[in-house]
Order: structure tokens, then sequence, then C-alpha cells
């Protein structure tokens, strides 16, 4: 996780002053970006405690399409409780169902984004509704070689429908064909690099090493490009906390063998990952530093 804490030294040591939405200011640099390699183990920071548990659950929700708080706490994440009902901005929004309700967020761009296909002719626009995820599966299969195996979870049309727009906003696939290895890239137009970033890195490590498991590759390399990147003010002293502790060895990703007949069996992919539940994955050898807690700024 060296290219992690590195970033976070240079973010806290050169950052600039910045004002922003939450009132709580923050130390940001323009542009960073971090890379990790699967054969070093899985990406995750030891330098604190990370709850993989919540970084599961999250995911997993993501993957079925999930847009309510109360469907992500039944998975056991309650990171999207604030969002959804202490978001001022959001509680005034017409387009929010009540309590709980989260609007088009992730799952929903992920599994069913929603866009127009203009008329040519004399007849009417059609609407449609793309499952992004299953396509890159498609396309990882049957079309290895593609450059445009990508989803985003960037919606203009629904910004304001949505009780937070994407932090994370796009992601793509690379196949390495030779190695039988697949590769990740993704972009973050945010990130709260105390908190968020942390939970971001082992979220999309475990994405892909899902999708990889389920196209019969192994996981190769997670590239994350960071844009405004920056840390709260009110997370300076956990921060040099964090960078006094010294590295440990990185954890191994285990998957049930419940989940893995499945793959096995050739069950069709996109209902596999819809079944995966929080018990079947798990971390082997994860021996962190004590986890360092923070304030989220909503």
């Amino acid at each position: 996780m060296y290219s992690y804490l590195s970033l976070l030294q240079n973010c806290a040591n050169h950052g600039v002053r910045q004002k922003n939405r939450t009132g709580i200011d923050t130390l940001m640099i323009p542009g960073g970006a971090l890379k990790f390699d699967f054969d070093e183990g899985f990406p995750i920071l030891t330098t604190k405690k990370v709850n993989f548990k919540a970084v599961v659950a999250e995911l997993l929700g993501f993957i079925r399409g999930y847009t309510n708080a109360a469907q992500f706490r039944e998975l056991g994440c309650r990171i999207w409780d604030a969002n959804a009902n202490a978001n001022k901005q959001w509680l005034e929004n017409p387009a929010r169902h009540g309590p709980d309700d989260l609007g088009r967020i992730y799952g929903a761009q992920w599994r069913g984004w929603r866009g127009i296909i203009p008329s040519w002719d004399t007849g009417p626009a059609v609407g449609v509704v793309i499952d992004q995820l299953a396509r890159a599966l498609d396309l990882i299969r049957n079309d290895p070689t593609s450059r445009r195996i990508i989803v985003s979870a960037w919606q203009p049309a629904e910004l304001d429908r949505m009780a937070l727009p994407p932090c994370h906003l796009m992601y793509q696939f690379l196949v390495e064909q030779e190695r039988r290895r697949l590769h990740m890239t993704m972009y973050m137009r945010s990130c709260d690099m105390f908190l968020g970033v942390p939970f971001n890195i082992s979220s999309y490590a475990l994405l892909l090493s899902l999708v990889a498991m389920v196209t019969e590759y192994a996981p190769g390399t997670l590239t994350m490009f960071l844009a405004d990147v920056h840390i709260y003010e009110n997370h300076r002293d956990q921060v040099r906390e964090q960078l006094r502790r010294v590295r440990r060895k990185l954890p191994r990703l285990v998957v049930s063998p419940r989940a893995v007949k499945f793959v096995r069996n050739q069950v069709e992919a996109m209902s596999w990952l819809e079944s995966i539940e929080p018990e079947d994955i798990e971390l082997v050898g994860y021996d962190p530093h004590p986890a360092i807690k923070g304030d989220m700024a909503v």
C-alpha cells in the first residue's frame, strides 16, 4: 500500500486549503494515482483497520442495484444512513421517496442506466435501460480485446436524483489474454484520503476479484486515477497517527466453496454475482493496526 501512503503524505505536506459544500475545509492536491498488484496480496490498508465486512456489504448492494439505505443495512453496511437521512440538501429534494431512499446512486446506474435513443427518421425516440455490469461481463467473455469495457455511474440527467452524486464515477476492465489476467482502472472525482479512499481501494479490488473469478481470469492490477485529492481539516491528527505506523503483510481473499461451486458449474455470470452473500467472502491473514475513527463530512 506504499502508493496510498505516499499520496496521503504528499497531501498532508503540500495540500492547499479549500472550502467545500460540507463546511469543513480540506487540504487538497489536484490529481494523483494509485496502483496495486494482486501478486502482492489483496489491496487493503494495514496501517489502520478497514471494516471489510462493510466493504463487502456495500459492494454486494451495488451489484444488486440497491438504492435504499435499509437494503444496505440488511447486508451489514450502515455507511449510507447519513446520506439518506441526514443530508439536508437530499432531505429537501422532491426526488427523495421517504426515509432511507438514496435515489439513483451507483447500483441503479451500474444495473439500470436509463437513456434515450433518438430517432433518425419520423418515428419517436425510444427509452432504454442498460445493465452496464452485465454488458461488461459479456464483453470480457466474448470480446476480450475490447477497450470499451466500461461501466459509468455518472449520469448527468439524474445527478439531482441522487442522495450523493458518484465520487467513484467510472471503471474499465482490461483483459490480458496471454497470462489470463484481468485488470481494472477507475476514476474518482472527489477523494477523501482518510475515510473514503481506503474503503474504495478494497471495494474495487473486491469487484475486480469477483468479476475475474466469474469470467475465469486471475485479478491482475488495480489502477485508480484520483482528481480532487484531499484530507479534511478534522482528520489531520488521525492522518499523522496513521503515517507513523509501519505497513504489514497483505492478506489473501477467500471465497467460500459454495460460491466457487457456482463458478465451476458455469451458472450464468450475473446471477452468480447477485447470489453471493457477505458470509461467502473473507480475508485470510488480515492483521492490521487498530482502527482510527474520524467523522464523515456530509
